[in-house]
């Protein structure tokens, strides 16, 4: 999923987003507001990844 994608969708995708990365609380997702660097760095802090894997968890997000 791209920068463009996660922001114009953002709203559909919250719900999606806390299944995902359940350690993200509903007002962190609510700061996130879909800006990709945002994500990027809740996800490094929550989860320990590295900026490239936190990227790559990212692009890797796929709806079901």
């Amino acid at each position: 999923m791209n920068s463009e994608q996660l922001k114009g969708q953002w709203k559909q995708l919250k719900g999606e987003i806390r299944k995902q990365w359940g350690k993200l609380t509903d007002d962190e997702v609510d700061i996130i507001a879909g800006e990709k660097d945002k994500l990027v760095g809740k996800l490094q802090e929550k989860y320990g990844y590295t900026k490239e894997q936190a990227e790559k968890q990212i692009k890797d997000f796929n709806l079901h």
